[in-house]
């Protein structure tokens, strides 16, 4: 059966050096792992694979993973200025349009903007489309302001014009140093769903989605902690007059209309995402290469659902979302 990752990273040489000498990231160390750091911390692994385009596709045949369509992980440009954050924006996206030029039939990519700075972020959304992009990479956050902050509307209506998919991905909290989350890595196992769940919650309760009725959401992680607490938003907006101030429907009804990766790491927390939004609206993931993202175990946990949703999952979905 066809397998297409929707959920997989990629780094550039370039965008590591550059974020490993900025000051508030820089670089770590941990049991001899070269780290981004975050406020001195160690953050996230600079695994070999993310740099080797060669060694990907060979662990892509081993896994048995057909079409891979990466980005970039968070934060990605957000943290540096007009110059650098265009210059790391155009270097990403050229080196992914050019590695798809290269493996035309196993890679596509997700184009990297600098959201913060939304005139240019429009001029490169339409560069990187013209190189090849078949969506739109974004972070749950943009450097602590909100996915719904005004600043965005530019960008978000560029983008809905042209009924792109968007994958949501979590990134730091604004509090991460205030909680010690880099302790036990809370950031990763916990932080990174919440700062999830908080964008999705804060957009439906905007009228985000109404708004915006033609682009297409992906919610990392399957929805972070959004198919459990559905039921929750549900009764806040029935029982809560702010939730009810700028949408006319449950937040249920608008998780069904968006879309998900099936990156849980339990096949009861897949069937979850299921049971909110539908096998239509789940597409494969793997967060390959990250430590915890291997291509073999999230198969195994698709596999173990009913084989009835192995074909959308897998790749009916992908391929309609992303006219592949």
């Amino acid at each position: 059966m066809e397998v297409i990752d929707i959920h997989t990273h990629m780094m550039g040489a370039t965008w590591v050096d550059a974020i490993t000498s900025h000051k508030n990231y820089g670089s770590a160390e941990f049991n001899g792992k070269k780290m981004i750091a975050l406020a001195g911390k160690p953050y996230i692994p600079i695994e070999d694979e993310m740099l080797d385009y060669e060694k990907r596709i060979r662990d892509m045949n081993v896994a048995g993973v057909d079409l891979a369509i990466v980005s970039l992980t968070t934060p990605s440009v957000y943290w540096a200025d007009k110059e650098l954050a265009v210059k790391l924006s155009v270097s990403i996206n050229d080196e992914m349009a050019e590695q798809q030029r290269i493996y035309p039939d196993r890679l596509r990519f997700f184009a990297t903007l600098p959201w913060q700075f939304p005139d240019e972020a429009i001029l490169e959304l339409e560069r990187a489309l013209m190189a090849g992009a078949v969506g739109v990479f974004v972070g749950a956050n943009i450097e602590g302001v909100s996915l719904t902050d005004p600043l965005f509307q530019s960008v978000w209506r560029r983008i809905n014009e042209k009924s792109l998919p968007v994958l949501v991905h979590p990134g730091p909290l604004p509090v991460a140093d205030e909680m010690n989350l880099s302790q036990y890595n809370l950031m990763q196992s916990v932080g990174f769903m919440c700062d999830t769940t908080i964008s999705i919650s804060r957009m439906i309760f905007d009228g985000f989605f109404d708004k915006y009725q033609s682009l297409k959401i992906i919610v990392s992680h399957v929805g972070g902690t959004l198919p459990y607490i559905v039921g929750r938003l549900d009764a806040c907006y029935e029982f809560m007059t702010p939730c009810r101030e700028n949408i006319n429907q449950k937040p249920s009804e608008y998780l069904r209309m968006i879309y998900y990766d099936s990156l849980g790491f339990t096949t009861e927390a897949i069937k979850m995402c299921l049971d909110v939004g539908g096998s239509d609206h789940l597409m494969f993931g793997s967060d390959y290469p990250h430590l915890i993202g291997q291509m073999d175990l999230a198969k195994e946990r698709v596999n173990a659902l009913p084989v009835k949703h192995h074909d959308s999952i897998f790749n009916k979905s992908a391929r309609a979302i992303f006219s592949l």
